[in-house]
Formats: C-alpha cells, sequence, structure tokens
C-alpha cells in the first residue's frame, strides 16, 4: 500500500477544478454583505430606490452561482474521496492476500475486515468532502477578516480575540478523541469478530445451546463499544456547546460595539449590517471546527492502523515469474525436512520421495503433522531445516503462482463459495474449466448423482461454505474441484471422511485411473491409503514406519495396529 499522498496526487487536477468552485464560492458570499450595504445606505436610508432592481438581482445572481460553484466542489471531492478508497481499499486486500498463514494466525478476521471497510471508509472521507470542508472553512474564515478589515479594523479585534480561544478548544478536544478513535478502532475489530465467528459457527452454537452464552459475549464487547461511543459524545458535549456560545458572545459584541460606532458617527449602518453578516458568517466555519476535527482525528487513527497492517512483509516470497511456466512433471522429495512453529516442533527429519503418477500415502495420529506436510508443500509456511524439491528444484527458487498452481488440494477443512455448483468446481482455473470438464470431474468425485437432483443442477447456488449441503456432498464437490484442475499433483488431506465406504471405494478406484496426476492421500482410515504406493506413519513429529500395505501388515507395527482396530475392532491389538 502506497503513501495517502500517492493516492491523491493522481486527482491533482480534480483538486484544482474544486478547489477554484471553492474559491469563486466563498468570494461570492463575500460579495453578499457588500450589496446589503448599499441597500442599507444608498436605498433604504439614501432613497435611490432605482438602484433596488439592480442590487436584488445581483443577490440572486450570487444565489444562482454559488449553487453552481458548489456543485462543483462537492462533486469534485466526492468523486475524489470515493476514487482514493476504492485504491486504498483494493491495495490493502491485494496486500493481505498476499501474506502467509502466519500472518493469518496473527490477525483475526474482524480486525482485517474493519481495516479494509470501516476504516478505508473514514480516511476516504477525510480526503474528499471532510478535508475540503476543513479548507473552505480556513479560506472562509480569512476572507472574512480581511474583509472585515477593510470595513472597520477596530471592529475586527473582537474576532481576532475571539478566534484562537475557539482554536484551543478545537485541539484540545481533537487530542482527547483520538486518543478514544484508536480504542473505538481496536473495538470495532473485536465486535467484528464475535459477530463472524458466531454466524459463521451457527450450527455449532445451536448444537450445544450457546446462544445465552454468545449473547452475553456479544453484550460485553457491545456495552464496551457503546461506552467508548458514550465517552466520545461526551468530549463532543463537553468542547462544542463552548464554541458554539463564544461565536454568539462574539457576535453580540460586535452589534454593541458597532452600534456605538454607528451612533457616535464612526461608520455607517450599512458598514454595520454588513459587518454583522460578515461576523454571521465566520461562526459556522468555527461551530464546524469540533465535527471536523472529529472526523480527521478519526481518519488518522484508522490510517495509522491501515499502514499498520500494511506494514508487514511477506516473509515467504518467491522468485519473480519470467516468461511462460516451467512444465511440472510432479516429481516430489523431502529432504531432512523439519518444521518448527513459535517454538514448538511440529515435524522431524522428514524423509520421502513421490515419484510422477504414483501414490503416496501418509497416516499417524491426530496432531502428528500429516496437514504440516500440505502446508510445507504449498509454501504456507517455510521449513526451518532440510528442503522441498519439485521436480527437482527447491521449492524455494519457484514463483508461489507456479508452485501452487501445479498442485489440487482437498482440503480437512472444506471451504466452498457461496456460488453455483459449477463455479465451485471451477476455483482451480475458472477461465480454462469447461462445462464437460466440470461434469466429468463431479462424475469421477461421485458428486454427479446429487447435482442432477438439485433444482437447478450444476447452476444451483449453494450457501455460504456450503450451507444446505451434506458433509459428504460438501467433500465430494470440493474433490470435484480438485479433480478438474487436472494438476501434476493431487493432494487429499482426509478428503473422504465423511463419506460411506462405498462412495469412497468408488472414488479411490477412479483416482488411481488417474495415472497424470501424482498423489499425495493423508488419512486415519486404512482404506483410503492401502493402495498407495508408498504409506509413511506419522508418531512423535517424524516418520516411524514406511511401505507398502502388505509390508507394513507383515512388521505388525503401528499400521498393523490400526488395521486390526478398523477392521477387527481389537482394541486387545493395542496391548
Amino acid at each position: 500500500m502506497k503513501k495517502l499522498g500517492v493516492y491523491m496526487r493522481r486527482y491533482w487536477g480534480l483538486y484544482l477544478f474544486g478547489f477554484a468552485g471553492m474559491v469563486i464560492s466563498i468570494v461570492l458570499d463575500m460579495m453578499s454583505p457588500q450589496i446589503t450595504k448599499r441597500i442599507i445606505d444608498d436605498v433604504i436610508i439614501g432613497g435611490k430606490t432605482h438602484l433596488l432592481t439592480g442590487l436584488l438581482l445581483g443577490l440572486l445572481g450570487i444565489g444562482i452561482g454559488r449553487g453552481i460553484f458548489q456543485y462543483m466542489k462537492e462533486f469534485s471531492y466526492d468523486y475524489i474521496g470515493v476514487s482514493v478508497g476504492y485504491h486504498i481499499r483494493r491495495d490493502l486486500f491485494g496486500h493481505i492476500q498476499s501474506m502467509p498463514m502466519r500472518f493469518f494466525d496473527k490477525h483475526n478476521t474482524g480486525e482485517l475486515m474493519t481495516r479494509v471497510k470501516d476504516d478505508t471508509d473514514k480516511v476516504w472521507v477525510a480526503v474528499g468532502f471532510i478535508g475540503i470542508l476543513a479548507v473552505e472553512a480556513v479560506t472562509h474564515t480569512i476572507l472574512v477578516l480581511i474583509f472585515m478589515l477593510r470595513l472597520n479594523p477596530l471592529l475586527t479585534l473582537i474576532p481576532v480575540v475571539l478566534l484562537p480561544l475557539i482554536g484551543v478548544c478545537a485541539l484540545r478536544m481533537e487530542r482527547s478523541l483520538g486518543e478514544v478513535y484508536d480504542e473505538l478502532s481496536e473495538e470495532t475489530a473485536e465486535i467484528n469478530t464475535v459477530a463472524q465467528e458466531c454466524f459463521a459457527g451457527v450450527r455449532t452454537v445451536k448444537a450445544f445451546a450457546r446462544e445465552t452464552y454468545e449473547i452475553e459475549k456479544f453484550g460485553r464487547h457491545n456495552r464496551q463499544f457503546c461506552g467508548l461511543n458514550m465517552k466520545q459524545a461526551e468530549l463532543v458535549a463537553k468542547y462544542q456547546p463552548l464554541i458554539s456560545l463564544i461565536g454568539k458572545v462574539m457576535l453580540i459584541s460586535v452589534i454593541v460595539a458597532g452600534g456605538a460606532m454607528v451612533i457616535s458617527g464612526q461608520m455607517t449602518l450599512g458598514d454595520l449590517g454588513a459587518f454583522s453578516e460578515y461576523a454571521n458568517n465566520v461562526i459556522w466555519p468555527m461551530e464546524i471546527v469540533g465535527w471536523l476535527s472529529n472526523d480527521i482525528a478519526s481518519a488518522f487513527a484508522s490510517w495509522k492502523k491501515m499502514k499498520k497492517v500494511a506494514a508487514e512483509q511477506p516473509e515467504i516470497t518467491g522468485p519473480a515469474q519470467c516468461g511462460p511456466p516451467d512444465h511440472v512433471c510432479g516429481d516430489i522429495r523431502f529432504e531432512h525436512v523439519g518444521f518448527t512453529l513459535n517454538g514448538s516442533e511440529i515435524l522431524r527429519d522428514i524423509n520421502f520421495h513421490l515419484e510422477p503418477g504414483k501414490t503416496l500415502g501418509i497416516m499417524g495420529m491426530t496432531g502428528a503433522g500429516k496437514s504440516t506436510i500440505v502446508n510445507l508443500l504449498q509454501r504456507f509456511y517455510d521449513v526451518t531445516e532440510g528442503r522441498i524439491l519439485l521436480d527437482g528444484r527447491d521449492i524455494r527458487e519457484i514463483p508461489l503462482e507456479q508452485l501452487r498452481s501445479s498442485m489440487a488440494v482437498v482440503m480437512q477443512d472444506v471451504f466452498l463459495f457461496s456460488d453455483s455448483v459449477s463455479e465451485n468446481i471451477k476455483t482451480g482455473r475458472r477461465d480454462t474449466i469447461s462445462q464437460d470438464t466440470v461434469e466429468w470431474a463431479a462424475g469421477r468425485a461421485g458428486a454427479a448423482g446429487f447435482i442432477d437432483r438439485l433444482a437447478q443442477r450444476y447452476d444451483t447456488v449453494i450457501g455460504e461454505r456450503g450451507v444446505g449441503l451434506s458433509g459428504g456432498q460438501k467433500q465430494r464437490i470440493s474433490i470435484a474441484r480438485a479433480i478438474a484442475k487436472r494438476a501434476p499433483v493431487l493432494i487429499l488431506d482426509d478428503a473422504t471422511s465423511a463419506l460411506d465406504m462405498e462412495t469412497e471405494q468408488m472414488i479411490q478406484k477412479n483416482l488411481r485411473e488417474m495415472q497424470e496426476s501424482g498423489k499425495i492421500i493423508i488419512g486415519h482410515r486404512i482404506s483410503a491409503v492401502r493402495n498407495a504406493d508408498e504409506i509413511i506413519i506419522l508418531d512423535g513429529n517424524t516418520v516411524a514406519e514406511r511401505g507398502t500395505h502388505e509390508e507394513l501388515m507383515q512388521r505388525k507395527g503401528r499400521y498393523y495396529k490400526t488395521w486390526c482396530v478398523q477392521y477387527e475392532g481389537g482394541e486387545a491389538a493395542w496391548q
């Protein structure tokens, strides 16, 4: 994400256009009291009634001109604000997408949503409408003071003395509001996170009757959020009336002192009328100083939060893609791979070789590091020891896009987008996968039968995360998505756990026929891996056993004991 000034500079021409409209509008404002002065002195007192029509038309012209040039200003700066917000949000979202898994381990979803949406909105308002309004208030005040000096320098001392008092109040309010907005930004992220987790896990919440707990949890954050907003309101209520009071005192003082000068003959009644109108015009910039400071302080607080996220750099990077991607055969080799995360050893001295078109099965107890192998292979994390080779090249030397596009993964936690069945299956290569390929992949994954029974078949829109489908149906669509990609390496991470044995066997048979792809199958059930060319058993963060199904059965080790439990129900096998 670039500096804020870079986003603003691309619209410098529109800034000037809007600024010109603002200046002309203010100048027209300055002319209005001059016409008022002439109406009082020349028409009412001087009796020159023939001037009245021209002067009234002048006031009408000023009103029309102000409307035109105010429109120029409003449209220009609203357009700038929306456009800057668009570019900032796009770049921030793109930056977040480029970050590795460690980044998402540190930042929760609600926080990132707040940065991308709420904080960006505050910034674009500040560089657009609020920003120009602040400039207009300052410019308007300066020009009013100049015209006041021309009318009566002595009387101008009254607003000159009172304006600094308003400035002090505004600065104090801005400083206090800045601290509150820092806390508000953090609490907004927290409340978004709580709501997002509850909505995403609504089935779990209801299954465990946690509604009351979740309501209370949300209520705590909601009360904190409410308290911070009340603190903000108290600060505004403390300073804003004082600012308004000073403005009214200034207007009364001008009328009283000016009236005395008219009586003494030091100024005309028309001068006092014009001066009073200028004094009244200078009040509105004073009254909105607090509001402007409020929004600008909020925008700066949001920008600091966004910069903090944007300042984080991905520690996992690859060389830039130069020319067309190399052809990937799918030869994978783990050489003495070790991985430590947050001080905990996850994997140690992992070695295996998967030749193109072959199948590797991986089994192990929960937490043994099976899914971590997939994460390392796709470079969601980098190894801390050893290296991983793809077609003889260290994967750290392969462009990330090429590396990940050469693999099709069925995750343990199935995620489906709120889109049509067809679009979900095309996820791997949306621009190149045809509808025929979609239907072929669905058939290989055993999903064609239930898809054909859906209301609109492949055009049926499924709910968020696959709501409305069973666990087995979601898994089959996820498998179809991986098959349709036709990648050199196919990875299934416990991908058939929700399927019945008959469907699993059918899918396994179809996968064995896909000779063009090397396959890594991770599972808890022996039925998922027994036909693999090699099976490795993870235990104690390393490879405890390896071999084919027959070889492992003959050794009567961990794999054999697992087989006894799953197929003979023999817990005695573990004794």
